[in-house]
């Protein structure tokens, strides 16, 4: 009995204290572009940190920017949060251009991994044109100016930096960053990170926290199928592979009407690429050419050129490919590859097309009394210019072609034309 109450106090001793509650950190990963995508997972990362009542979130982040409306978005997630939302740049090589410097700065701690850079946050015209007025654009970029102002004086870091990273487009090594006091440090992986991060002092509203991250159980937010294919629709290679595949496959549709299936699978590629180039900064002058291509195609084998309009198709599609996308948004671009072997598939299908096209026209009939023209028969009787052949097994009515000589019955013949039901004729040989 003495034996089983000692055993009994160990186990009570071993157990640990029901007050004592295991300490998560909650990490969201957000790579590419800033979309109506990465803010969904950045709501869905905070609500399950605060569900679990982790100490803080990390969001580990590599972006070159994105649409506007998400970016404001995220920054506003970021501001209200009632837990602490670190955003830590990383792994080296990566960086936080534009959009991805406002949601930086918003943050309640802005970390860099070494062999990172940001900024370059001057805004860019996205959707249809591709550009702005200059009355416009100086709206646009004095509203950005003035909105990372806030951000910056909100949470004390250097404002004047950030106001000429909108207007200049400049850019900060991690070191620069830190010596400017755009982030708070910089940590070479995770473990280091978390290491600087405990114990440090964060405000909330009008609290100070103290991060308590030492040994914390790491919780990765993983992402759903439904989100890996909107995050991969946001790629500009993808868009561009669905545009020009949608448009193909209504081309193909119009050349064989009722096959159905090119047409639906073009209307679908269409209408993806079409979500996909909302949140890109593409040039309608570059969608135009690309249209204007298939167009040029098209009227090839309604009304043959014998190869200029082709030329131009493929001038037209070369260059509407590689002005698809703004030059202005400096790290977003189509992978010139793609190009290269999206116009060499596309051109080549539709010379092939074409080429089939313009045989067809120029082939002399097969059925009908027009198939008839360069068929070889027999005379069944003289003709002189009146007289009868036989020709595939039938007897026809035949003139003589003028100016030829008499033939005679048993003597190969060649018709030469149809007039009516009767054959204009002419000796074979």
């Amino acid at each position: 009995m003495a034996k089983k109450k000692r055993m009994m106090a160990l186990l009570f001793i071993a157990a640990p204290s029901s007050g004592e509650e295991k300490k998560i950190v909650q990490i969201l990963k957000l790579e590419g572009l800033i979309s109506p995508v990465a803010a969904e997972r950045l709501d869905k990362a905070l609500r399950i940190a605060t569900e679990k009542k982790a100490e803080c979130l990390i969001v580990q982040l590599d972006t070159p920017g994105g649409l506007d409306t998400s970016m404001r978005q995220m920054v506003k997630t970021i501001m209200n949060s009632e837990i602490p939302i670190i955003v830590y740049i990383s792994p080296k090589g990566a960086r936080a251009a534009s959009a991805g410097l406002f949601i930086t700065l918003a943050s309640h701690i802005a970390v860099m991994a070494p062999g990172t850079n940001i900024g370059a946050a001057h805004p860019v015209a996205l959707g249809i044109g591709g550009g702005l007025s200059k009355e416009m654009e100086e709206k646009v970029v004095n509203d950005a100016s003035a909105y990372i102002k806030s951000i910056a004086q909100e949470r004390g870091r250097d404002v004047e930096w950030a106001e000429k990273a909108v207007r200049e487009s400049v850019s900060l090594t991690a070191e620069e960053a830190l010596e400017l006091g755009i982030i708070d440090f910089i940590a070479e992986d995770m473990e280091e990170l978390l290491e600087k991060l405990d114990e440090r002092s964060v405000q909330i509203a009008k609290t100070h926290l103290s991060l308590e991250v030492k040994g914390a159980d790491l919780d990765y937010t993983k992402m759903t199928f439904r989100e890996k294919v909107l995050q991969t629709l946001a790629d500009p290679n993808i868009a561009y592979i669905l545009l020009m595949v949608g448009i193909l496959g209504i081309a193909l549709e119009f050349f064989h009407p009722g096959v159905f299936l090119p047409g639906i699978s073009g209307a679908i590629c269409l209408i993806l690429s079409f979500f996909a180039l909302q949140i890109l900064p593409f040039s309608l002058a570059g969608l135009l050419l690309i249209i204007l291509a298939i167009v040029l195609f098209v009227l090839e084998v309604e009304v043959p050129s014998y190869g200029a309009l082709t030329i131009g198709g493929i001038i037209a599609l070369t260059l509407g490919s590689l002005m698809l996308i703004s030059p202005s948004a400096i790290y977003i671009s189509i992978s010139l590859k793609y190009i290269v072997t999206m116009v060499a598939v596309i051109s080549s299908i539709f010379i092939f097309i074409i080429s089939f096209a313009i045989k067809a026209q120029f082939r002399k009939p097969v059925t009908g009394l027009e198939g008839l023209v360069g068929s070889k028969g027999v005379a069944k009787s003289e003709i002189s210019p009146k007289g009868k052949i036989q020709i595939h097994g039938e007897i026809w009515n035949a003139l003589l072609e003028e100016g030829e000589e008499v033939i005679k019955k048993g003597e190969e013949v060649e018709v030469v034309k149809v007039e009516g039901m009767r054959l204009v004729v002419k000796k074979g040989g």
